[in-house]
């Protein structure tokens, strides 16, 4: 069990760097330094956010940020994977463990029966998408994807969507072995069952995830490309064709191709789309139009509607967390 885990540690470290410098499989260059974690503040995003809105910063030493949700508290979780904990953040802005020894979750989702569903890649078993409670581990999901999974959403009929980023071999530094290339995806566990299906292909670096109000269209972040991408739900769960649903501003050119950083995804009660990119959170409109964007000292990584009724954006990136006070709610239909 204990090498089991040193290993998963290993893992997380070079596949966290492998995504970070939008080549997989390729070794990481230096990281550089990041700036300090300051307050900005918030253009004006009308029906969104007031201009002259602090974004104010939490916290900047952690080990660590990813996967935030809202929990039935109101209160906010997310991962520290250098930590391999579970934190959360209270109504005061105080930072404190969870759950330790978290299974070096990375994305956290809930289910109907309040279960919290999560990206796990530190199992002694390995990688899986499993169920996690404050004593630990509660069981495994589904374990039978190709490649090192990054982040989930649940749906309200517990059905559990997640992207697949980067192959295991390239996240260890190996060469591959298999037979066939890796392909990114997203995968599909439909309620009820232990088993994961692809359901989408053919997007460069599938990342953030979430879904619809309605739970009819999947939005997917696509870290090396240009495009926030879309799908329709079908009626057995699977997905039709993608789309271009919107396009990222800031998106600049690499030796491999574009990059546009977008992580992770949230809406609002409205249906706006937000997506964490290297610029600050885009936030777009339910038809795709860029509304604007709010910025950070730090590059995000992830966000998530949390607090009084849901009206605070929490964001984290780069071992740091933030949070803004918004006009609009967070969906309430979801933890996230």
């Amino acid at each position: 069990m204990r090498a089991a885990r040193k290993a998963a540690f290993a893992i997380l470290g070079l596949s966290l760097c492998a995504v970070s410098v939008f080549g997989q499989g390729q070794p990481a260059a230096p990281a550089a330094p990041v700036p300090p974690a300051t307050e900005t503040v918030a253009p004006d995003i009308p029906g969104v956010v007031r201009g002259g809105t602090r974004v104010i910063v939490i916290k900047d030493d952690l080990r660590g940020t990813e996967g935030p949700v809202a929990l039935p508290d109101g209160t906010l979780a997310f991962t520290e994977g250098g930590a391999d904990r579970i934190s959360r953040i209270d109504e005061n802005d105080t930072v404190a463990p969870y759950i330790e020894k978290a299974n070096l979750t990375n994305a956290i989702g809930f289910d109907s029966k309040g279960r919290m569903v999560t990206v796990q890649r530190g199992t002694a078993a390995g990688m899986q998408i499993g169920y996690i409670g404050r004593a630990g581990n509660e069981g495994m999901l589904a374990n039978d994807f190709d490649g090192n999974p990054n982040d989930l959403v649940v749906a309200k009929n517990d059905a559990v969507y997640f992207t697949v980023p980067v192959d295991r071999t390239a996240a260890q530094g190996a060469p591959a072995t298999r037979a066939t290339p890796f392909s990114p995806g997203v995968y599909y566990i439909a309620p009820g069952t232990k088993r994961s299906v692809r359901v989408a292909e053919g997007i460069t670096n599938p990342n953030g995830i979430t879904l619809s109000r309605d739970e009819r269209t999947l939005y997917v972040n696509d870290t090396r490309g240009e495009f926030l991408v879309a799908m329709d739900v079908l009626s057995d769960g699977r997905l039709g064709p993608k789309r271009t649903f919107a396009k990222y501003e800031g998106v600049t050119k690499t030796d491999t191709g574009v990059a546009s950083g977008a992580d992770g995804l949230a809406i609002d009660a409205d249906g706006r789309i937000y997506a964490a990119t290297t610029i600050g959170v885009q936030v777009f409109s339910p038809q795709g139009q860029h509304l604007g964007t709010i910025p950070f000292s730090r590059p995000p990584q992830n966000l998530a509607f949390a607090g009084r009724d849901k009206k605070t954006l929490y964001v984290v990136g780069r071992n740091a967390a933030f949070k803004v006070q918004m006009l609009v709610s967070g969906y309430q239909g979801r933890a996230k």
